[in-house]
């Protein structure tokens, strides 16, 4: 039973859950779970979390992406991206500069329409089912952020492009790339999608499924395994007495001014007697309680 978190490097042509399964049968358990969801065309880093880091997923706290993508001027598809119908073909003639002039629009807060081709829920019903389906229907659109966007190459006589972006949780690079042809008026398509960096972790320390496999075989997978208080880094830490330790793993509420919690701190990271990591938990004003909010029992470690 492995328990932390494992960066993989997600090949091309698997979804993340395919990644999931796979890696259960490499590591011969059940209990394995990932954040941030790819795309099959996407590569790219993709933690994956074993073990009682499963229960952390949803408190993960959010700390933006950053992608490095391909596109291609000239071409329109329902996707957005290379694999989709293609719905316009047009000749164009645009310089870096203009690239560079039209890509100016998407930095900071934006609004974005997700892409009928996504995960996005309307009334209950996934976005690309309806459009399987050949239906479309209004979605809403949503504010996010991207904080970094740069042009890295660009061939005026293709037409095609590197462009390298981070962003906010949510934000989808083929729609940026989708409503910068739009504005250029050429049509533009995603054609590859790489994702650098996710929840801290960069592609650098990510490996492939079959380097996973050889590490089990050598038996060193320890030394690939991150704790999943790695993710906490910003919270700050409160270390419990043996009585409190046992009060926190069975669930009990822990009145606040007995601790040593400033004001206006509202997550900690909790440690044990043991000074082991044992969990995440909420500091509640109105009642004078710190509750826990993920209780980890330290087999982060």
């Amino acid at each position: 039973m492995y328990n932390g978190i494992i960066c993989i490097n997600k090949p091309e042509g698997f979804t993340s859950f395919d990644v999931i399964a796979k890696m259960r049968g490499i590591l011969k358990m059940k209990k394995l779970g990932h954040s941030g969801t790819l795309d099959p065309m996407a590569t790219g880093v993709l933690p994956v979390f074993a073990g009682s880091a499963t229960k952390a997923i949803s408190i993960i706290p959010e700390m933006g992406k950053s992608y490095r993508a391909g596109f291609r001027l000239g071409v329109t598809t329902d996707t957005y991206d290379i694999t989709g119908e293609i719905l316009e073909e047009k000749t164009f003639s645009k310089s870096f500069a203009e690239i560079e002039q039209a890509l100016s629009a998407f930095r900071g807060t934006i609004t974005q329409l997700p892409p009928m081709y996504s995960a996005v829920q309307v009334n209950g019903k996934r976005l690309y089912d309806l459009a399987r389906k050949g239906i479309e229907v209004e979605r809403p659109s949503r504010e996010v952020e991207i904080s970094r966007l740069e042009l890295l190459e660009y061939d005026e006589s293709t037409g095609m492009g590197v462009l390298e972006m981070s962003c906010s949780k949510g934000t989808y690079v083929r729609s940026v790339i989708h409503d910068m042809g739009q504005s250029l008026g050429s049509g533009a398509v995603m054609t590859s999608l790489v994702r650098t960096c996710s929840n801290g972790f960069v592609l650098d320390e990510c490996i492939t499924l079959e380097q996973l496999e050889r590490l089990r075989d050598e038996e060193k997978l320890s030394e690939i395994i991150k704790p999943v208080e790695s993710l906490f880094g910003s919270l700050p830490k409160l270390y419990l007495s043996e009585k409190k330790t046992g009060m926190y793993k069975n669930g009990v509420k822990l009145i606040l001014d007995r601790l040593p919690i400033e004001s206006g701190q509202e997550r900690v990271r909790v440690y044990g007697a043991d000074r082991r990591f044992i969990g995440i938990a909420q500091t509640d004003r109105e009642e004078n309680v710190l509750r826990v909010l993920k209780n980890l029992n330290g087999d982060g470690k």
